[in-house]
């Protein structure tokens, strides 16, 4: 059995499975007579292959109970997908690297904290997600032609998460 715990998630860290969706360190634009800040150009958004595009959707997360059974991971070759929350809460993020399938040696989890949301790059490996409390999120990925979704299916190895 392999017992995988979340760790808090920085920049760098997550870097290779994609970014990190903050303002921090970001200057911001005055816009709407100083009314409003605008910061732009956050995340590498990938939706164009097989001629894809960007939607926005919205996604009604029912909350997990730790300790977690991971059965499963999935990816998406074709886009990046991100996941934003719509409330002040953070969230957890179950990840691999690019691959034919999840290694299982590699596999990472990490702690998002408040007002932070990921964007995973095409092809990285993820479980569905994994919310701490019955909320919605805003998701930003791919439609188009092409097959977009991967899911591997562990059969031999064990996987537990931990909060």
């Amino acid at each position: 059995m392999k017992i995988i715990k979340a760790k808090k998630i920085t920049k760098k860290n997550f870097s290779k499975f994609g970014q990190l969706i903050d303002t921090s360190k970001k200057n911001p634009i005055n816009i709407n007579d100083g009314y409003a800040k605008r910061f732009d150009n956050l995340i590498n958004l990938d939706a164009s292959k097989n001629k894809g595009k960007a939607i926005v959707s919205i996604f009604k997360a029912k909350k997990r109970r730790f300790p977690m059974k991971i059965d499963m991971m999935e990816k998406h070759p074709l886009g990046s997908q991100a996941f934003i929350p719509m409330e002040d809460t953070k969230f957890l993020v179950f990840v691999a690297p690019k691959g034919d399938k999840p290694d299982v040696n590699k596999i990472q989890s990490f702690l998002v904290p408040k007002q932070t949301g990921v964007n995973y790059n095409a092809g990285i490996w993820h479980f569905p997600l994994i919310s701490i409390k019955d909320m919605n999120f805003l998701i930003v990925d791919r439609k188009g032609k092409g097959n977009n979704l991967v899911i591997y299916k562990f059969k031999k190895d064990k996987i537990i998460l931990k909060k």
